[in-house]
């Protein structure tokens, strides 16, 4: 298995963390890996941080909870298979969002990608 396809698994893995409440969906964003640029991995990063954001509306409307959860999940079922999420899905969040906010790697390299995003270059 290459590193990408470890890549997908690891997020499906997350995602289902959350789904059965084992983790936070900010501790798994968290945990995403570091540096990604697979497409797949940063629209299920968005999917997650909605998921975050939207806990209020979760609470009060359990048909958009669900909904939601399905979505989420049919997310991670993809990546765990290592297939790459549909453009219909890349294309929503790409709409909104240049790349995705995934956390870059502990060392030098990762502090000069952060330095260089937080400057906008």
């Amino acid at each position: 298995m290459n590193n990408y396809e470890e890549n997908r698994k690891l997020t499906a893995s997350l995602i289902r963390q959350v789904l059965t409440g084992g983790i936070s969906a900010r501790e798994a964003v968290l945990r995403f890996p570091k540096d990604s640029a697979d497409k797949s991995i940063e629209a299920a990063y968005h999917a997650l941080v909605h998921f975050e954001a939207d806990e209020d509306l979760r609470r009060r409307d359990p048909l958009y909870k669900e909904e939601q959860d399905d979505y989420v999940e049919f997310i991670s079922h993809l990546l765990e298979k290592g297939e790459d999420l549909p453009d219909n899905i890349i294309n929503i969040y790409e709409e909104y969002y240049e790349s995705a906010n995934i956390p870059h790697e502990n060392n030098s390299k990762g502090f000069w990608k952060s330095f260089m995003k937080f400057l906008n270059i």
